[in-house]
């Protein structure tokens, strides 16, 4: 026998237990758990569920009314269980097989005030599932108990190949629900898995090439539902984010991008890792003849969300959305993916409204593209103090504007707050910049202003603070939601500027009266009456505006409005 030295020896051992280590790593397949293999504790959910636990588990995330909802991680109990192959089927080049017969769950938090009480990721027109199961362009819902399950009218609607087809009643041919046991009949032996989080944005095109619709209702309504599941100690920061998204009925991007060129850039820097997929992606899966099973997807459709009673309130589809508990700032994360993707870092502001670092405005940036962070304006005692911004976005080059002489009034009343000290103002014209100056312009605001318009929808980068708010001018005596729903979600106060008259709402209160749009409200520059008769500008008392402004920005913190 050959004695070997013992550094030969160690080098061997060590070669050794990493190439048993690389053989367990390429050996494994993922796969979707069954029933029967998951910890009891996970399988005993009403209505026969059982949580996806390859995401994080929805758990407490700053409320006293949730709790913990996959077992004891720390005395082992609840761990995740292996993940042997699926009986029959091995791993592809490119995913994973699963038997078809694995059932459909919504994700959902159980209450620690009741039990009994599910907090479900679903609300009209917004409904998030695992595994979800697609073939020959038809979703299938694979369940013992069709009564847990929403009725498909409140998931989808028909939206292919009917005119106007977004109002048209769903049918088996866009959603089925199955049992288990007839799942081999429907879609064969195993499914092809896809991994992740999947968005399916199933509806026509009209509304989509549209920088408030996409961004303030499909974007802004799946990520609230979807962040449901962060109500808990892993918090909404850690859920994964969606990786692609999908745009069943959109053939081109002209479908889907607005003119202005945000959307597109915006979900890049939003969700940098995510595809984004029209048709011919949804085609390919239809025409392959085969099965398919979505990890985690999401079905997002305007018409259901539009059938809420909560419409009655705010007729808007994000409104389906608004008496779901989601974590506090639950935006955050994204806000804050797509700043320090533009920036660097994230802006922030305190409750006094001073940013908490200098605004990444152009004159800030170096020579690199760096954030000067500490630039600020010089006192007369040589020292650097920030100022709360207060951001009139300007429409005077657009369609839906002020009366020329009242724009000019407003402006002279903000530059007096800022000649008296309060703030610093900046009076962007959009159109006019670039993406990322656009952004700049109101990630460290604390107030935004301007007339009812794309420009407002800008509020999703701005801090949500103490004193953030919204100032909306619309023509009188108009009424519309867009913004003001939008506010709600983003923790920002909203004054809707009628001329001389303001309105605006505590939580839990709201505009009764319903949609008002009177003539000339949505201003159109081509149209003789804007540009001969001026029927479109819109009057605006600017003093009082300035006035609402100060109020927000000095007085004491605990009398500031919500």
């Amino acid at each position: 026998m050959i004695a070997l030295p013992r550094h030969q020896l160690r080098l061997l051992i060590f070669c050794s237990s990493g190439f048993v280590f690389l053989l367990f790593v390429f050996t494994q397949s993922e796969y979707i758990p069954t029933s029967s293999a998951l910890p009891a504790s996970w399988r005993s959910k009403p209505n026969g569920g059982g949580v996806q636990q390859d995401l994080p588990v929805p758990v407490n995330h700053g409320s006293d009314d949730f709790e913990l909802d996959a077992g004891n991680y720390a005395s082992g109990e609840g761990r995740p269980p292996p993940k042997p192959q699926v009986p029959g089927h091995s791993a592809g080049t490119d995913g994973f097989l699963a038997s078809t017969g694995e059932e459909t769950t919504i994700p959902s938090t159980v209450s620690a005030s009741d039990p009994s009480v599910r907090v479900s990721a679903h609300a009209y027109g917004y409904t998030l599932f695992d595994k979800l199961y697609l073939r020959n362009g038809t979703f299938f819902v694979v369940t013992r108990d069709v009564e847990s399950m929403p009725t498909r009218e409140r998931i989808l609607s028909k939206s292919e190949g009917v005119p106007g087809g977004m109002w048209v009643d769903a049918t088996d041919q866009e959603l089925r629900y199955i049992s288990p046991s007839e799942a081999k009949e429907h879609l064969g032996e195993f499914a092809n898995v896809v991994k992740d989080v999947t968005v399916f944005v199933y509806d026509p095109w009209q509304f989509l090439p549209h920088f408030y619709h996409f961004w303030g209702e499909v974007i802004i309504g799946a990520w609230r539902v979807y962040s449901t599941l962060g109500l808990g100690a892993l918090g909404v920061d850690r859920l994964p984010v969606m990786s692609r998204w999908v745009m069943p009925f959109v053939d081109s991007d002209a479908e889907w991008r607005d003119k202005a060129g945000l959307n597109g850039p915006l979900m890049r820097l939003a969700f940098p890792g995510c595809t984004l997929e029209h048709a011919w992606q949804w085609k390919d899966w239809k025409r392959s003849g085969m099965t398919f099973v979505f990890e985690r997807a999401m079905v997002v459709n305007r018409a259901s969300a539009h059938k809420s009673p909560l419409s009655a309130i705010w007729p808007k589809m994000i409104s389906s959305t608004m008496n779901l508990t989601v974590p506090t700032q639950y935006w955050e994360p994204i806000r804050g993916t797509l700043t320090r993707s533009l920036f660097g870092y994230v802006p922030h502001v305190n409750s006094d409204g001073k940013p908490l670092l200098a605004a990444p405005f152009h004159s800030n940036v170096n020579a690199n593209g760096k954030v000067n962070v500490d630039a600020a304006h010089t006192t007369s005692n040589g020292e650097k103090a920030l100022k709360p911004i207060v951001t009139y976005i300007s429409r005077q080059t657009a369609g839906r504007r002020l009366i020329p002489e009242n724009h000019e009034a407003l402006v002279k009343a903000l530059r007096e707050l800022e000649e008296e000290g309060l703030c610093e103002v900046r009076i962007p014209v959009m159109e006019r910049l670039s993406l990322k100056e656009q952004i700049a312009e109101v990630a460290s605001s604390t107030i935004l202003v301007g007339v009812h318009g794309n420009g407002l929808t800008h509020q999703l980068w701005m801090p949500p603070s103490l004193r953030s708010a919204v100032f909306e001018m619309v023509m009188p005596p108009a009424y519309i939601f867009d913004y003001e729903i939008l506010a709600r979600n983003m923790g920002h106060k909203h004054y809707l500027i009628r001329n001389d008259t303001m309105l605006t709402f505590k939580p839990g209160d709201w505009y009764r009266e319903g949609i008002h749009v009177p003539e000339g409200f949505h201003g159109d520059s081509d149209s003789p009456p804007w540009f001969f008769l001026g029927a479109d500008f819109i009057p605006v008392y600017g003093q009082l505006v300035a006035d609402l402004i100060r109020k927000r920005l000095t007085q004491p913190e605990e009398e500031v409005d919500a």
